[in-house]
């Protein structure tokens, strides 16, 4: 065979190794670049026996912040203000364990506060309980707020009765 022919096979099949190492590469990249997790921005806050001794309507003081990744919002442990510092569309759940020692009416409700403004939407209506000597209930809600950078998030716990907060937990993840 003669040698040119064989000097041609060559380069080509140089040529298309390259062109496949090339399309290889740009295959990867594309992969990275659209699979780039972006970090996630929770809170989870907790709540325990001795946080909230004010009785009946109060907003609920967190100790310790189990998880708190990102920079969507920012609390301070024994603080009851989450402060909102991106812009965006929140998930929030809570649960707010209520108690009252003794017999007699128990009732207690539950709401988020924007700017110390009760959300009517997030309004949770606890049962009203009679003449009963185990009262004690937990109220538990999700919902989904917009929120704007600068604004301040609470719970509340609303109720006439001399309700103690021993347990509460709010959780909150930015989600756009």
């Amino acid at each position: 065979m003669n040698c040119k022919c064989r000097q041609m096979d060559i380069f080509k099949c140089i040529g298309i190794s390259i062109s496949i190492l090339i399309l290889i590469i740009l295959v990867v990249i594309i992969i990275i670049v659209n699979n780039t997790n972006e970090q996630k921005d929770i809170l989870t806050a907790i709540a325990v026996q001795g946080d909230n001794t004010q009785l009946g309507t109060t907003t609920i003081k967190f100790s310790q912040n189990d998880i708190a990744v990102g920079n969507a919002f920012t609390h301070e442990n024994g603080s009851d203000i989450i402060s909102i510092n991106e812009t965006g569309i929140y998930q929030i759940s809570y649960q707010l364990f209520g108690i009252k020692e003794g017999a007699g009416s128990f009732n207690f409700n539950a709401a988020l506060l924007v700017n110390d403004i009760v959300v009517d939407s997030t309004f949770n209506d606890g049962p009203v309980l009679e003449d009963l000597v185990n009262n004690r209930i937990t109220l538990t809600s999700t919902v989904i707020l917009r929120l704007s950078a600068g604004d301040t998030l609470k719970l509340a716990g609303i109720s006439i009765e001399d309700i103690t907060y021993e347990k509460a937990r709010i959780d909150i993840e930015k989600i756009d």
